[in-house]
């Protein structure tokens, strides 16, 4: 029906039921997706969005969500967008803001990592080994490692990033409040705790950024 989330479960390495792929059910036979492989927010038919699988509907039954025309209207202001990323704004992070008009993905809660204090270098070497398939162990085989051994740091580090975005909005407000008060000292001394936040978190993202690009080609390829 016309404003729902709709999602189908799509295949990865010939498994069923590996990931789901979300869309906005527009109510005319037409679904607004992140579509594959083009990283670009299409309206396409229902079958183009399903490709034969069974489709599914995600149901809100507590908190918010928006009336039907409002969740349609949302997918609609945001067609031919491509700013893809399969950590931070992947098809079900869109199609979960148009509905609740909060940006999530539960999936990728549970399932894909975030990096932090993970040796990426020796991650990376896996994949492109994966990818080669000039390991002993087979390709299928190197990727189920490398997915092990990313997911054992997300809930580690996820935590830690969102601490320091915290921080960085703390500190922000207790300079506005020294300035009030004419306390010019702390209020700079609070802008230099800010400052060491912020670059942790650009770190923390940079890290997080390049775990996205390794994760994505290592499920596409």
């Amino acid at each position: 029906m016309k404003g729902d989330q709709l999602y189908v479960y799509r295949n990865l390495w010939n498994q069923e039921g590996v990931y789901q792929h979300h869309g906005i059910d527009c109510g005319d036979g037409t679904v607004i997706h992140y579509r594959k492989p083009s990283e670009i927010v299409e309206k396409t038919t229902f079958a183009v969005f399903s490709r034969g699988n069974p489709v599914s509907i995600k149901n809100y039954s507590q908190g918010f969500c928006f009336i039907p025309e409002v969740v349609v209207s949302r997918a609609e202001s945001r067609l031919g967008e491509d700013k893809y990323n399969f950590l931070f704004n992947n098809c079900e992070h869109f199609a979960t803001w148009c509905k609740t008009g909060i940006s999530d993905s539960i999936q990728i809660r549970n399932f894909v990592p975030a990096m932090g204090k993970f040796n990426t270098s020796k991650l990376s070497d896996l994949i492109k080994r994966s990818l080669k398939k000039t390991d002993n162990r087979n390709g299928e085989q190197l990727m189920q490692d490398a997915l092990h051994d990313i997911k054992t740091v997300w809930e580690q580090v996820q935590p830690e990033y969102k601490q320091t975005l915290q921080e960085i909005t703390s500190w922000e407000k207790v300079a506005k409040q020294a300035l009030q008060q004419n306390r010019e000292d702390l209020a700079r001394a609070a802008l230099v705790k800010k400052r060491n936040y912020q670059q942790k978190a650009w770190d923390l993202e940079a890290q997080l950024n390049d775990l996205a690009t390794m994760t994505e080609n290592l499920i596409i390829n």
